[in-house]
């Protein structure tokens, strides 16, 4: 039994092993239906319960389909319809019953101390499917995407991230030290990543990179990383914080900084901070971006059940 919470974690050889398998099983399904199973079913009779305290689109589907397309099946629980949420119950009783009833436990949370009791309490793989630290799953299917497209390992690749420090970013900082790629990031000074992030960076062997001037950032860029600058439940003054990320924007302009063939992800769902121009642009990935998640996670849940082939 294997969690997946953070990528820190989780060893080079492993990741690489995650993403060799979500590549052999999306050759494998060219010719399958959405709901078709794998050939040997790898998790029939697993059962994936997921919980999500936050809003969700592409995690849920993605998550579904990867645990139906294994063989398994899953069940979401509302946070609001259980006794934890109420008050009533504590998390390690909680947890209890989910490794009764379930096989593995995937949560989005508001809480990364929650996931941690979680982890304590349960008997079970619990997964990440984001939390205020990290979004490991979005992460790892995007180097995904990177490599598929560019055809090249991502180690031998220029990143580039421009916009808000938050949990993709600093998932996103975890894979280049892990996988050894150029990270650059382009910030505002009071928005660039927390003391402990940076601290993290420094103590590792990484390649990288904080601007203050998103040219910079962008120069000789393979891929251009975006997301929303205000983040779903931000509470901070919406106004003052996008008048800090005004001259941050991904435009047309700034995507001609990067390489000629750069290409533009964004995890979803955006805001103000990309042109519509270069979001419908043939530079955009995004939606091939949002179908891997299906791919990668399904080889991380089988990581997780140590069903790796």
């Amino acid at each position: 039994m294997k969690h997946f919470i953070n990528l820190k974690d989780i060893s080079p050889k492993n990741l690489r092993k995650i993403l060799i398998d979500a590549k052999k099983r999306k050759n494998l399904r060219k010719k399958l239906s959405t709901l078709e199973v794998d050939k040997g079913a790898p998790l029939k009779g697993k059962l994936l319960i997921q919980m999500f305290e936050k809003s969700s689109l592409r995690t849920r589907l993605s998550f579904y389909l990867a645990i139906k397309q294994l063989g398994g099946s899953t069940l979401t629980l509302r946070p609001d319809e259980l006794h934890l949420s109420k008050g009533d119950e504590s998390i390690k009783d909680t947890a209890k019953i989910l490794s009764t009833f379930g096989n593995a436990f995937m949560l989005r949370t508001d809480s990364d101390e929650k996931l941690k009791e979680f982890k304590r309490y349960l008997s079970i793989p619990v997964i990440n499917s984001l939390s205020p630290l990290e979004h490991p799953c979005q992460i790892l299917s995007d180097i995904f995407t990177i490599e598929e497209i560019k055809k090249k390992p991502i180690s031998k690749l220029n990143i580039t991230w421009i916009g808000d420090s938050n949990n993709v970013l600093y998932s996103l900082i975890a894979a280049s030290i892990k996988f050894s790629f150029k990270l650059n990031i382009g910030c505002p000074k009071n928005y660039q990543p927390n003391k402990k992030i940076l601290s993290y960076i420094k103590n590792n062997k990484n390649k990288v990179s904080v601007y203050y001037d998103p040219k910079k950032a962008a120069m000789g860029a393979d891929v251009i990383f975006s997301d929303k600058v205000i983040s779903l439940n931000d509470k901070v003054n919406k106004k003052k914080k996008l008048s800090y990320f005004k001259r941050f924007k991904i435009t047309q302009k700034l995507m001609k900084i990067a390489k000629r063939d750069a290409i533009f992800l964004h995890c979803l769902p955006r805001g103000t901070e990309v042109d519509d121009i270069v979001f419908k642009s043939k530079q955009s990935k995004v939606w091939q971006q949002a179908l891997n998640r299906v791919h990668v996670q399904k080889s991380i849940l089988l990581y997780c059940f140590g069903k790796l082939r």
